[in-house]
C-alpha cells in the first residue's frame, strides 16, 4: 500500500487506537477524528437516571482517551460535534420506534445514517484519501462483480458486519477495516507493542445514551426534559387466543421474547409474542408461540448484488442465504423473495425464535454480506 492520508475514527477504545498506531507505523499520514454525539451529563440524575455515566461508548472519558492516544502517536486530532444530528437521526427515531411497539438498534442507525456518512465527508474536507475504523469486518473490491464486498471478520466472535449492512458502495470504497483479519487478543498484543496506554481498557457494552440499558427510564427522562408528555400506549395484555389477562401501562415497556416484568402470573412461563402499537395490545404466549418462519424486510441495502434481480436469473428467482435476525443470532438458512413495495420476504428453513420488528436482518452467503434491511413484520 502506498503512503496515504488516512482519517481514523477514534472512539477512545483499544481497537481504533490500535488502528491509528498500525497505520502510523506503516508510514501513512494519519489524522484522528472523534464524533461528539451525545452529552453524557445531559440527563444524569434526571427522572431517576444515574448521576454517574462513565464507561459507555462515546463518553467524555473516551474523547479524552482518544486525544491522549493521538498525542502519544504525534498525529493531528479533531473532535467533530454532531450532537444535533445524532439526536434527530438516532435518539428520536429510537424513542419513536419503542413507543410504536418496535425494538430498534441505535448502533445500526448511527452507522447507517451518521458515522460513516459524516466522517467520510469530514475526511474529504481535511484531504484524507480513506477512513479507517476499528470495526471487525473485511472489505475488498471484486473486479468480476465490479462491486465492493463486505465480508465477516476472521474472528466470528468479534464480527460486526451485522451493524454495517447499510454501507453503500461509495462508502465501502473509501473505508478500511485493518482489524478484520485479527482477533481481540492479537489486537491487544499489538497495542502493547505500540505502548498504547489503552491496551488493557475493557470493551464498552452499553448503548452510549442509555445507561444500564434501561430504555423505559431513558424515554421517560428524555420526554420530560423536552417538555413532552409520555403518550398513552397502555392497553390489554392478551393470550394468543384472545383471552385478556390484564392491563399494561405502555407498549414501550415490552419487547418480543421478553419474559420478566409482564405483570401476570400463570402456571407456565409466558413470553411477549407480539406488540400491536396501534391498538396498545401486547400478546403473550408459550415458548413455542415465539417461533416464526417468515418475516418481511423493508428499506433494503444490497452490497454484494444489486438486488434479487441480480442473483443470476430473473427478478422472481428466490435467493438462498443465511439470515441473521439479531447480533447474537447464528445466521440461519433461508430463502429471499421479492415482496410488494420494494420489500423482501424471508422464509427460513426452520422456525426462528423471537423475530422482532424494528431489528435488522442481514443476509449472508458464507462470509459474504449480501445485504440487509429492517424487520417490518413476521408470520408463522
Amino acid at each position: 500500500m502506498s503512503t496515504q492520508t488516512i482519517a481514523v475514527a477514534m472512539s477512545g477504545g483499544v481497537d481504533s487506537s490500535t488502528v491509528a498506531a498500525m497505520l502510523r507505523a506503516e508510514g501513512h499520514n494519519v489524522v484522528g477524528l472523534t464524533m461528539q454525539l451525545w452529552n453524557q451529563r445531559r440527563l444524569a440524575g434526571h427522572e431517576g437516571m444515574p448521576e454517574q455515566v462513565q464507561g459507555r461508548c462515546c463518553s467524555i472519558d473516551d474523547v479524552y482517551d482518544a486525544r491522549r492516544v493521538a498525542e502519544e502517536l504525534g498525529i493531528p486530532y479533531y473532535v467533530v460535534n454532531h450532537e444535533e444530528r445524532f439526536e434527530r437521526d438516532v435518539v428520536r427515531p429510537f424513542i419513536d420506534e419503542y413507543l410504536s411497539g418496535r425494538t430498534p438498534i441505535p448502533c445500526s442507525l448511527c452507522n447507517n445514517h451518521l458515522k460513516f456518512d459524516q466522517l467520510l465527508i469530514t475526511a474529504r474536507q481535511i484531504g484524507a484519501d480513506m477512513l479507517a475504523t476499528g470495526h471487525y469486518a473485511r472489505c475488498e473490491f471484486d473486479a468480476t462483480r465490479n462491486r465492493w464486498l463486505l465480508r465477516r471478520a476472521a474472528d466470528p466472535a468479534k464480527d460486526q458486519t451485522y451493524f454495517l449492512f447499510g454501507l453503500t458502495q461509495e462508502q465501502l470504497s473509501r473505508t478500511l477495516f485493518p482489524l478484520g483479519h485479527m482477533n481481540k487478543p492479537q489486537v491487544r498484543e499489538l497495542a502493547r507493542e505500540h505502548h498504547l496506554a489503552l491496551a488493557e481498557k475493557p470493551d464498552s457494552q452499553e448503548i452510549c445514551f442509555v445507561p444500564g440499558g434501561d430504555y423505559k427510564r431513558f424515554i421517560d427522562a428524555y420526554l420530560s426534559e423536552q417538555g413532552e408528555r409520555l403518550p398513552d400506549t397502555s392497553g390489554e395484555l392478551v393470550t394468543t387466543d384472545g383471552k385478556v389477562l390484564g392491563h399494561h401501562e405502555g407498549v414501550h415497556n415490552f419487547t418480543v421474547g421478553q419474559r420478566k416484568g409482564l405483570g401476570v402470573a400463570t402456571g407456565s412461563p409466558l413470553y411477549v409474542i407480539n406488540i400491536n402499537g396501534a391498538e396498545g395490545k401486547v400478546t403473550v404466549g408459550g415458548n413455542d408461540d415465539l417461533l416464526s418462519r417468515t418475516l418481511i424486510a423493508r428499506d433494503l441495502n444490497w452490497i454484494a448484488v444489486d438486488g434479487l434481480h441480480d442473483s443470476g436469473a430473473n427478478a422472481n428467482t428466490p435467493m438462498r442465504v443465511a439470515a441473521k435476525i439479531r447480533h447474537r443470532h447464528e445466521p440461519a438458512p433461508a430463502v429471499l423473495e421479492n415482496a410488494p413495495n420494494g420489500e423482501v420476504r424471508v422464509t427460513f428453513d426452520e422456525p426462528q425464535r423471537a423475530i422482532t420488528p424494528g431489528q435488522a436482518v442481514v443476509f449472508y452467503q458464507d462470509d459474504l454480506v449480501v445485504g440487509g434491511g429492517w424487520i417490518a413484520e413476521t408470520a408463522r
